[in-house]
């Protein structure tokens, strides 16, 4: 099959966002998407992007992205995280997941970090089965823990 990856450019966005907008479908949080498209332009273009972006393109259409930010371990130093890897329904189990998967891993090595991490849902075994078949590490022992800006706000108020 024909395609090739590639970094996101501007006018990849909105079919950036449709596919966020379908891993949240796929991962039963069909309305916690609250970002736009200009929202990624800003935060993932120009000078000082939060985020580079990697798309699959086949036949002209974007069927897949993965997108990934710096980040600093106090253990391991500059490291890399994966925030999501989607392959639009139609074109999965085609190669395009584990090519997006391999230009991560690429990136990663090109830019000296010292470890790559995301996070898996535990019901999604084929995801789980594809990284333990890579060589990565799930550590069954932590838990994800998040604060919503809502939650942020109530617990800001909570202290003062």
């Amino acid at each position: 099959m024909d395609y090739f990856i590639r970094r996101a450019e501007v006018e990849d966005m909105p079919a950036v966002l449709a596919l966020i907008n379908e891993l949240a479908v796929f991962e039963k949080e069909p309305d916690a998407v609250n970002i736009s498209v200009d929202t990624l332009i800003k935060n993932g273009t120009g000078t000082n992007p939060l985020f580079t972006c990697f798309v699959a393109e086949h036949e002209e259409t974007i069927v897949g992205m993965a997108l990934v930010y710096y980040r600093f371990s106090t253990w391991e130093g500059k490291s890399l995280h994966l925030e999501d890897l989607i392959v639009s329904q139609n074109y999965r189990g085609k190669g395009f997941g584990r090519a997006l998967y391999n230009e991560v891993m690429r990136y990663a090595i090109s830019q000296d970090v010292n470890r790559v991490e995301w996070v898996v849902l535990d019901w999604n075994t084929p995801a789980i089965t594809f990284y333990e078949n890579s060589g990565a590490l799930l550590l069954k022992n932590w838990h994800l823990v998040q604060m919503n800006k809502e939650r942020l706000h109530n617990y800001i108020r909570s202290i003062a």
